[in-house]
């Protein structure tokens, strides 16, 4: 963590919210000395896959592919 006086932020501003978010450091900005403002670096969320996003949420207890016992009806037209 670095701390730096609010005139010297103030100068360097663009280049050292860079460097926070490249280098993932957090800086303190002061006034007199004393702490006012903390600079941090965003963390971005990753976004979920849509392939893929249910796996492990389904068992399968029996052998999905063999014929049921049922009788069907279908329409008839």
């Amino acid at each position: 963590m670095v701390k730096m006086p609010a005139g010297e932020f103030k100068a360097k501003c663009l280049k050292i919210m860079d460097q926070v978010k490249n280098y993932h450091e957090e800086v303190i900005i002061t006034k007199h000395g004393k702490p006012v403002a903390k600079l941090v670096p965003v963390e971005e969320k990753k976004a979920k896959q849509v392939f893929g996003f249910l796996k492990g949420t389904v068992k399968i207890h029996e052998d999905i592919t063999k014929p049921l016992d049922e009788k069907w009806e279908g329409l008839k037209g």
